[in-house]
């Protein structure tokens, strides 16, 4: 039976909470203190502690310090006055959760329920776990869904836009895993060459074709016992895929250039930026491939339907910069509801860009009204893309890439990152096209016009055709 230590010294609050918690199987005890809570740990050490944020003793967080990296048990926070700082603060400690009274307690029934706490494992609450910030809707599921899925065998499919934080999201997953203590290993399949991915794989041997002077173990050998992540596996060639489709079947695979079989034990964890379905119909995903990846699909929201959440990220990135530079710049009061009326298309990567610029543009206090992303948002207005209705996906497709491209003056970079690609994504589009538009071809004189005050309009349209990292 789980137990639970409600640390509050509001008798009737602790009260409620304490029937409700007991109400749900599991035991409970009161402690309106740190000191009688630190007792009661010692006594009956428990699976969960919520902690009001502020005690006649101390902070709620200072159990996480005073129980060490050796308590077993997830501490939830609670707080009368909510504050982005404090619950950025919280989560960089160690809290599984941090709540507004009353709590709610269906958020409290999907905690419980996870009954993730044994497989956590330290290494959750170490400085190499990554963390994923948030107290929206969104992330609030996600984490749900994390937990849930993670302690399982089933294999992961990631959906979400790029710059969302997809391989955070898979390191989370293996590290709620019971394979955490083995390797992680993420393998950009849009990146590599097409020529050299199956080597990478799935390894060679010496001798088995120009170049290959030694044995070469690939992926799935490397991440034998642990997770293996597939990023951008659409862009993987459709020939592979039948034979990475063997593997994830028998589990069994061959070096090239070589007859011996190899078995291996691995979970894989897919992602991508792009449509599966429109994939499948264009003939890049094997049908087969992508039903035995998407045993589990799980959506990563894009920054803009996190709400509060962009303040609490800006906050964090902050701190990271002022701890790290020993400084205490700070957001004005201004700022987190500016952050939020921008539409990120770049999503956290952009955000987290944002504030490492303006904090080195800034003194003192961050304005992000003088700084803003969103302050070229209106010259850019002209720059638009007409596509005829009726046209078809693959054709408005092409078009948006030549105008980005149009727009960067042909610099490859550039119109990848506006687009949400990979730089390996749009050589293959370009490639299938067979063609260039003519500004591709211009040369440094181009690269210097002012393509940024079109970043916003241009990769908010991308968003239509290249949903998802």
């Amino acid at each position: 039976m789980p137990h639970v230590l409600i640390v509050d010294d509001e008798v009737g609050s602790a009260a409620g909470l304490r029937d409700w918690v007991c109400a749900e199987g599991s035991s409970c005890v009161i402690a309106p203190r740190l000191r009688q809570a630190l007792v009661q740990c010692a006594l009956q050490p428990p699976d969960w502690i919520l902690a009001a944020e502020q005690l006649p003793d101390g902070a709620g967080l200072d159990l996480l310090d005073e129980l060490g990296s050796e308590g077993a048990a997830s501490l939830i926070l609670m707080t009368d006055r909510p504050s982005l700082e404090r619950a950025v603060d919280a989560f960089r400690r160690g809290a599984a959760d941090y709540l507004s009274k009353p709590v709610d307690t269906a958020r409290l029934r999907e905690l419980f329920g996870a009954r993730v706490v044994q497989v956590r494992s330290d290494a959750l609450r170490s400085d190499q776990a990554p963390q994923l910030f948030g107290a929206s809707p969104a992330m609030q599921t996600l984490r749900d869904h994390i937990a849930r899925v993670a302690p399982t065998e089933a294999s992961v499919l990631l959906l979400g836009e790029s710059g969302t934080g997809k391989e955070l999201v898979a390191q989370n997953i293996h590290l709620l895993s019971r394979r955490h203590r083995h390797p992680f290993l993420p393998v950009n399949c849009g990146a590599i060459s097409p020529h050299l991915i199956e080597s990478e794989i799935f390894g060679h041997e010496k001798g088995s074709f120009t170049g290959a002077d030694r044995q070469h173990k690939g992926y799935f050998e490397r991440a034998s016992g642990g997770t293996l992540f597939l990023d951008e596996v659409i862009e993987m060639p459709v020939e592979l895929q039948v034979k990475l489709l063997r593997v994830l079947e028998t589990g069994s695979f061959m070096r090239i250039g070589s007859n011996q079989e190899l078995h291996t034990d691995v979970r894989i964890v897919a992602a991508s930026n792009r449509d599966p379905e429109a994939a499948i119909a264009d003939g890049r995903l094997r049908l087969d491939l992508f039903h035995r990846l998407n045993v589990f699909p799980l959506p990563v929201p894009p920054l803009r339907e996190r709400g509060d959440d962009i303040g609490l990220l800006a906050l964090h990135f902050l701190a990271e910069l002022n701890a790290a530079h020993g400084t205490a710049k700070r957001l004005s009061a201004r700022t987190p509801s500016m952050l939020q009326a921008y539409q990120w298309p770049g999503n956290v990567r952009e955000l987290r860009n944002f504030i490492q610029r303006a904090y080195i543009l800034s003194d003192q206090t961050i304005d992000a009204q003088t700084l803003g992303p969103g302050t070229t948002q209106s010259a850019a207005t002209s720059l638009t893309l007409a596509v005829p209705v009726g046209s078809t996906l693959a054709d408005a497709d092409r078009r948006l890439i030549f105008a980005t491209l149009a727009l960067c003056g042909g610099v490859k970079k550039r119109a990848a990152d506006l687009l949400g690609i990979s730089l390996k994504t749009l050589y293959n589009r370009l490639e299938e096209y067979g063609s260039e538009p003519a500004a591709a071809h211009t040369g440094s004189a181009a690269e210097e016009r002012d393509w940024k005050n079109a970043a916003d309009i241009v990769a908010r349209g991308s968003q239509n055709f290249f949903r998802g990292t």
